[in-house]
């Protein structure tokens, strides 16, 4: 019996402990409720259903404990359940959402083709700053995947596998804001919004190699960190880019952001910079892609030397090289000499000593600046007459006066503008005809300058005068004239077919015209085709169409190229001309042979052969081209 009695004071006692127990925990902790048709109240030696799991795991994992035992009511999307999310590769514990989170949206895509709403009005105070601020930084976060089922347990696997501990339970803070919204994929193929501040999930996935991953970043605002404001108001444009990259491609990038003195702003002007060369220098750093064109080489160029970019820049300095021409070989060679550029200026004055009268007929010409005016009147190698250069640089004295706001464009004001160039003008290698009847009465010269050069052109021994007299190379001492017919006979027909004559020379000369004979019925105009082309290859090494006119005499008359054209030595070359007008005079008793001999430049030595053909009855015994105008 006092066994008995003994026993039963025993479990009275452990049920009082038991009871205190309970009603402790039941102070800190509510009972969580589950919304039942069947049951109005909890019992506490019952298992726990797994909706109670997850509603007092996802308010103890919230950092906040209730004081009302009030139950928790989820809201159900009828359309849509949730069931068995799994758990991703390396995801975080279930107290630290947003690197499971995290670590989960690397390992791929929710494959999913309809968006799901997960809804709790008790939680939607809930959620933790961290999981907020991960959401709203990620405003675009694609799904792909099956549907949501029955709320707790999802109908299919996710490769994200987002939302699940590692031990399979379920990460209730993930979805604690009470409105997570997964939009549908973009169709195949899309491009991603440009500049839009949005984040395409997953975009790493279609990127096959650095290359492309980089390439996307471009003018994207993507994991952006510092911003540029390019160009000048209000034309100035906001640029986002990535340090890591400008850094690795350029060395005053790097110094920029990495430097003792780099910079903290947030965002950096360049005023003197166009934003579309600015771009294109971040598309090169990005993609190794090269995109300039004519309107936007220069300041790419520019933009490339400002930024240490040597590759940019052969690229800059190759597209001008291959769109080089006669028309805009001023205007380039002045950009080189400003960027100093000394392969590509080299190649614009070479083009300007083979193409001179082309490229000083050119509007870029006008618009060059003193300095470079004189590197090219320094040059020995212009192939232009003399006076044909001195009226190129009156053009230009009269535009510079514009500029300088000189008007009007007097002589005086054009000779102050000139000023050295003047003297860079070789005005003793024109002919005594060339400067009276120019640069005599240009008003440029002082009446000093004028005599003396006059007193040049017609005392021997020549004075010595204030302007150089050395020769330029391709036009070397005076205009020189060989003959070759020995008499002069009348009637020489034409009908459209050309006047050909073959010849070769012993040393190298530049042929600048043709003597012609004119009609035997008085003043008359003709108009007239000249070529000389090589013989071997057939090669049309100069060409004209002029007119001249004719005073009905004996004598020849004057048919010049627009260029002087090089002849080689020991080279068959064949002289060539189309007239259209009355009969004329031709020549007999042609030279095989003619020698012709100068005190300043030595001998020249010609030799006539027979051009087979249609040549409309020219020979070395008669016909039309009696005289060849060169220089040595």
């Amino acid at each position: 019996m006092d066994g008995d009695k003994s026993r039963k004071e025993g479990q009275a006692k452990n049920k009082q402990c038991s009871n205190q127990k309970s009603n402790q925990t039941s102070n800190h902790q509510p009972t969580n409720h589950s919304s039942s048709p069947q049951s109005g109240s909890s019992d506490n030696s019952q298992p726990s259903s797994p909706l109670q799991d997850f509603n007092q795991r996802a308010i103890l994992t919230s950092g906040e404990i209730l004081t009302s035992p009030q139950p928790i009511v989820t809201q159900r999307d009828h359309r849509h359940s949730l069931s068995g999310i799994g758990t991703a590769n390396g995801a975080g514990s279930a107290t630290s959402p947003v690197n499971a989170v995290v670590k989960a949206s690397s390992t791929g895509t929710l494959a999913s083709s309809a968006p799901f709403h997960l809804h709790n009005s008790k939680r939607e105070n809930m959620v933790s700053s961290t999981g907020g601020d991960f959401l709203s930084n990620f405003p675009s976060l694609t799904c792909s995947g099956p549907s949501l089922g029955n709320f707790g347990t999802l109908t299919s696997s996710c490769s994200a596998n987002a939302g699940k501990t590692a031990n399979g339970g379920f990460d209730a803070d993930l979805f604690a804001s009470g409105h997570i919204f997964f939009p549908p994929p973009s169709p195949v193929g899309s491009s991603p919004p440009q500049n839009q501040g949005q984040v395409i999930y997953n975009w790493q996935a279609s990127k096959t190699s650095v290359k492309e991953r980089l390439a996307y970043l471009y003018n994207t605002d993507t994991m952006t960190d510092i911003q540029f404001k390019v160009g000048k108001p209000p034309a100035h444009q906001i640029i986002s880019a990535h340090k890591f990259i400008l850094s690795i491609g350029s060395a005053v990038f790097d110094a920029l952001f990495n430097g003792r003195l780099a910079s903290t702003d947030s965002i950096i002007e360049i005023p003197d910079v166009e934003p579309a060369a600015f771009s294109a220098l971040l598309r090169f750093l990005y993609t190794d892609e090269v995109q300039i064109g004519p309107e936007t080489v220069m300041t790419t160029l520019y933009t490339a030397k400002k930024y240490a970019v040597p590759a940019l820049e052969r690229a800059c300095v190759e597209f001008l090289k291959r769109n080089l021409s006669p028309d805009n070989a001023f205007m380039l060679l002045t950009q080189a000499r400003l960027f100093d550029e000394p392969q590509l200026a080299a190649l614009c004055l070479e083009t300007i000593d083979k193409n001179t009268t082309e490229a000083l007929a050119a509007d870029g010409f006008t618009d060059i600046d003193l300095d470079t005016l004189c590197v090219v009147l320094e040059r020995d190698t212009l192939g232009i007459r003399e006076c044909k250069l001195f009226s190129a640089v009156c053009r230009w004295a009269e535009a510079e006066c514009i500029r300088q706001n000189l008007i009007p464009p007097t002589s005086e004001n054009q000779r102050h503008v000139l000023s050295r160039a003047l003297r860079l003008i070789r005005f003793p290698l024109m002919t005594v005809e060339e400067f009276a009847m120019g640069s005599a009465q240009s008003g440029i010269l002082e009446d000093r300058e004028v005599v003396e050069l006059f007193l040049y052109f017609t005392v021997n021994p020549k004075p010595s005068i204030s302007f150089l007299d050395v020769p330029r190379c391709c036009l070397t001492g005076k205009e020189q004239v060989v003959s070759r017919f020995c008499q002069i006979e009348s009637r020489w027909g034409y009908s459209g077919t050309s006047d050909r004559i073959r010849f070769m020379v012993n040393r190298r000369i530049f042929v600048v015209g043709f003597g012609l004979y004119g009609s035997i019925h008085g003043p008359t105009e003709y108009a007239v085709n000249i070529q000389i082309i090589h013989m071997d290859s057939t090669k049309v090494m100069g060409s004209n169409d002029p007119t001249f006119q004719c005073d009905g005499t004996t004598s020849t008359f004057r048919v010049m190229f627009k260029e002087p054209v090089e002849i080689l030595p020991n080279t068959s070359y064949i002289a060539c001309a189309t007239l259209k007008g009355p009969d004329s005079y031709y020549g007999s008793k042609g030279l095989r042979k003619v020698t012709h001999e100068s005190v300043s430049s030595g001998k020249v030595t010609f030799q006539f052969t027979y051009a087979a053909g249609n040549n409309n009855g020219t020979s070395v015994e008669d016909g039309q081209i009696p005289e060849i105008i060169f220089y040595t």
